[in-house]
């Protein structure tokens, strides 16, 4: 059986998923499935008897949505894939990643990925991102561009895009798993009904989120939110495979046009790079000196 969360407490801390096991397994492979959500709202200074009801209203949801059979089939999956010997990533400590980084009462930004890289050491349960010392996949070096070309902002030597994720932007796959070397090995298992949940609660409890939309596989998802009380901004997918279908479609300034006229703080899309480093040089794009660390 599964019980992933519990909020015996209310105080912001770290919930830990794990699965039954054989205790021949208990050692070695309680590393690689143990599966952490740590609930981001900060309650402030409120009385004990309101922080129930100051929880977030999202993990609340996905509290809801742990206890369904989808999800208790989705954790028997995983569990057989990783007794048969198949390796899954991200690794199980960063499989709600995209949610321990993204505060829900911050969350301003939806970007919705399709399922996590399927090479070894590159998922970290971001969309798009990959750990620093990685190499950045083709679809983020032309998000780059296209931030340099709409913002002016340098090309950072790494794809590690936790600096959005911690002001506001959600990095959500679609599916939250993949078996290595098979792209959208997990599409079929459960993810979708559990990120559709995730973004229909979004739509939901929150005003004026700014979803970003690229590839008909996300624009499928424009039919879960409520377009009268939230952004919606589409656009080919950034994969070489589309070509320059992605050039121009400015969405990293238009999101800040939005987030400034609702008096949000807008997004900084600049990554800080290394200490010395003056950024990539890009044929025909405007360039500009790295910012200070």
């Amino acid at each position: 059986m599964l019980y992933p969360l519990s909020y015996g407490t209310f105080e912001p801390q770290k919930y830990k998923l794990s699965i039954t096991q054989p205790p021949r397994l208990a050692g070695k492979f309680r590393r690689h499935i143990t599966l952490h959500v740590k609930p981001s709202l900060r309650y402030g200074t409120h009385s004990s008897r309101h922080k129930r009801t100051d929880r977030s209203k999202l993990e609340s949801a996905l509290a809801d949505e742990f206890q369904q059979p989808y999800f208790a089939a989705i954790k028997a999956f995983l569990l057989q894939e990783k007794q048969a010997g198949k390796t899954i990533y991200p690794p199980g400590p960063l499989i709600f990643n995209a949610f321990n980084q993204t505060p829900f009462d911050k969350l301003k930004v939806v970007i919705l990925g399709q399922d996590p890289y399927h090479n070894p050491g590159e998922a970290m349960g971001l969309c798009f991102s990959v750990p620093k010392g990685v190499k950045v996949p083709p679809s983020l070096v032309n998000i780059y561009k296209e931030i340099n070309s709409d913002l002016g902002l340098p090309i950072p030597g790494h794809g590690d895009l936790t600096h959005w994720a911690e002001q506001g932007v959600l990095l959500l796959n679609a599916m939250l798993t993949v078996e290595a070397g098979l792209p959208a090995s997990h599409q079929k298992i459960g993810w979708q009904t559990f990120t559709d949940a995730v973004i229909r609660r979004i739509s939901e409890q929150k005003e004026g989120v700014v979803f970003l939309l690229w590839g008909n596989f996300a624009k499928g998802k424009k039919a879960l939110i409520d377009q009268t009380k939230h952004y919606v901004l589409e656009s080919a997918h950034p994969s070489p495979l589309a070509g320059d279908a992605f050039r121009g479609c400015c969405h990293f300034s238009h999101t800040n046009e939005i987030l400034k006229k609702q008096g949000k703080e807008p997004i900084d899309w600049g990554l800080r790079v290394s200490k010395g480093f003056r950024g990539l040089k890009v044929s025909g794009l405007r360039q500009r000196r790295t910012l200070k660390p």
